[in-house]
């Protein structure tokens, strides 16, 4: 059966769309696993890697001495080999051995596989298997019980995924490249905008509020005490319901895609499901991060709040809620929070619901002043 989509453009071939040119290819033809060893000498040093999850790259794990090693060998990976974790390779740990990994030695949880370069790019390679249908392939090619699961070599090698002419694969790794290097470019412009969106605030909120007067708590113009929400396990099922991540509020930005998903049953009743407007504040982060707010804006819906972060439920007839979104990033309320945060690990730090309640606020200020403060900073943001 054959569908097509534009006239002599796409054809439909075993289940799978794909453009003239293009075939169905088992990674058995294009990859072959390497069995290169090397014999651990107790004297000398090794190094090892690790994979990242979700395409993130491979990395040095650590330098070790022979003698740390078990094994009386282990496998070698060479700089442009494609290299994968058995056990994660369903979550997307794969990826390009660097050039300062040659030499690195890995056990059989990792095998590196050398790359057909007359059938296969491996820039290619590397960019295809950051995708969804890539991942998809290598949770298909894994089994095991729960804690068990590994990926099986023969047939991860026997699975088919399309594969363009290798002239097509150059012209698509050069043109996602260059698209990688105005993305660079642009979290750099980003990451600028936002210090300079955060001096910002911090000279506004001075110019119009004179902090070292604040003598009011936010616990005064709230309903109630903030509560945490709901941590469901995750299995990001197709179908589940998003919970919030810490990404989604870290940065005082509200990120709408930064979410997992459960497939557990959640009670309708239940107070974790959020509103759009809610006020969120994190209580538990590394010491910079801790107590970044932001306001939910209503995407993903419906949509679950997680228990490391808390819902401040603001009392509208008494304070402006995106009034104290800005007023959780001043200077004041920083300190306050960089006081305040308890935890023994010295890179996480939390803060309790009654710390929140507390939060220095200027009490006392009419309505109608606290929403031309907030024009004021957009304006001044803008």
């Amino acid at each position: 059966m054959h569908h097509r989509d534009s006239p002599g453009d796409l054809d439909g071939v075993g289940g799978m769309v794909l453009r003239k040119g293009w075939e169905p290819t088992p990674l058995g033809d294009l990859l072959t696993r390497s069995d290169k060893a090397v014999n651990i000498n107790p004297l000398e040093t090794y190094k090892q890697v690790t994979v990242k999850l979700w395409g993130l790259g491979v990395i040095l794990r650590d330098i070790v001495s022979g003698s740390e090693i078990s094994a009386a060998k282990r496998y070698e990976a060479k700089p442009g080999q494609f290299i994968l974790s058995k056990i994660d390779a369903r979550n997307g740990a794969f990826g390009l051995v660097p050039l300062d990994l040659d030499g690195a030695v890995v056990s059989g949880d990792f095998p590196v596989f050398d790359i057909n370069p007359d059938r296969l790019e491996p820039k290619y390679l590397e960019w295809k298997s950051k995708t969804k249908e890539f991942v998809g392939l290598c949770r298909v090619a894994s089994e095991g019980t729960t804690n068990r699961v590994r990926l099986k070599e023969d047939k991860f090698l026997r699975l088919k995924f399309l594969l363009p002419p290798l002239p097509e694969q150059q012209r698509i790794v050069a043109k996602i490249e260059a698209l990688a290097v105005k993305i660079a470019e642009a979290k750099v412009q980003r990451s600028s905008a936002s210090q300079l969106a955060a001096s910002l605030i911090k000279s506004g909120i001075k110019e119009v509020v004179e902090t070292d007067k604040v003598t009011g708590r936010l616990g005064a113009v709230l309903r109630g005490k903030p509560r945490n929400g709901w941590s469901a396990r995750c299995d990001n099922s197709e179908n589940g319901t998003p919970i919030l991540s810490l990404g989604a509020v870290t940065g005082f930005n509200y990120r709408q895609t930064e979410f997992k998903r459960t497939s557990l049953d959640s009670p309708p009743e239940a107070h974790f499901w959020l509103e759009e407007g809610d006020l969120l504040i994190t209580r538990s982060n590394t010491p910079d991060l801790v107590g970044h707010a932001a306001i939910y804006n209503g995407t993903p819906s419906p949509c679950i709040y997680p228990d490391l972060i808390m819902r401040v439920d603001v009392d509208d007839s008494y304070a402006d809620r995106r009034f104290v979104w800005y007023w959780l990033q001043s200077p004041v309320v920083r300190e306050f929070i960089g006081k305040e945060a308890k935890g023994t690990s010295p890179t996480m730090k939390k803060i309790s619901q009654g710390t929140v309640m507390q939060i220095p606020f200027p009490q006392g200020l009419p309505l109608t002043h606290l929403r031309q403060l907030v024009n004021f900073l957009r304006q001044k943001l803008a």
